[in-house]
């Protein structure tokens, strides 16, 4: 079992995402080579007033510079004092934490179904693939949002030369509705290939997404968000249902899930 460690790790760039959405990126963090797409780093933000750490996925790492980054949005006090932090602050680190996404097989094709925020490890997941060798023409990368504003690093993905297939409530960006629909159509038309779903975001998206996953028999992972107080497994904070009874935490049981694994 690899030892867990916090260190203090440098901001070395920040970018303001627009629409309260920012990049850290943080060094030198020396558990570099033990990250892995799906995981994630527990921070703790230097305030008085924040009593518990922070948990944010994993959307990148370099390992000859050292560097991991994180990508989130102001929804709150600890993350409202996080977007203050500039570069060369610094910030207490625990990790990499938590189950990692397992990668597909090269033939198959791959539906990534991201909703808001739940972007970072799918933006991880993809590099990482893409690295590999892995045909960015057999990833259809769909990205679902309430408005324009919600899909964040277009460019970033495009450079991949995925398939991307933005999706907005109100039709402000891409198309209109809900992320479940064009993957639903995406799959009947392929219904003589094999797929492979990876998801994160919104509890409601996740739902309809492994429901998607059932409904056609396609196999797959999705990441859970989940309050997580401690990200060791210690204080059950972050415990949800298993489908065959029982229950699992988040944070170090998960939080990647195989589809039909979790009651949502």
């Amino acid at each position: 079992m690899t030892k867990i460690i916090s260190e203090d790790i440098f901001i070395v760039k920040k970018r303001n995402l627009k629409n309260d959405y920012y990049s850290l990126v943080l060094k030198p963090f020396s558990k570099i080579e033990n990250c892995q797409p799906g995981q994630f780093v527990h921070l703790r933000i230097p305030s008085a007033s924040i009593f518990f750490r922070r948990a944010f996925s994993l959307a990148d790492t370099n390992a000859e510079k050292g560097t991991i980054e994180i990508i989130f949005k102001v929804f709150g006090r600890g993350t409202r004092i996080l977007s203050s932090f500039r570069k060369s602050d610094y910030l207490n680190v625990l990790g990499p934490l938590g189950v990692p996404f397992k990668l597909p097989d090269k033939k198959e094709k791959v539906l990534i179904a991201a909703g808001g925020i739940g972007l970072p490890p799918l933006l991880y997941l993809v590099a990482e693939m893409v690295k590999k060798g892995y045909n960015p023409e057999t990833i259809e990368f769909f990205y679902g949002g309430k408005t324009a504003a919600d899909i964040i690093e277009r460019n970033r993905i495009k450079k991949m030369k995925v398939n991307f297939h933005p999706v907005t409530e109100d039709g402000s960006f891409g198309e209109k509705g809900l992320i479940t629909t064009p993957m639903e159509e995406m799959i009947l038309e392929n219904k003589a290939e094999k797929m492979k779903i990876y998801s994160c975001g919104p509890e409601g998206m996740l739902k309809a997404v492994n429901e998607l996953g059932l409904k056609y028999g396609i196999e797959g992972q999705i990441s859970l968000e989940a309050p997580m107080p401690c990200g060791i497994g210690l204080c059950l904070g972050c415990v949800v249902p298993l489908v065959k009874g029982g229950h699992a935490r988040v944070c170090c049981d998960g939080p990647v899930f195989d589809i039909g694994e979790v009651v949502l």
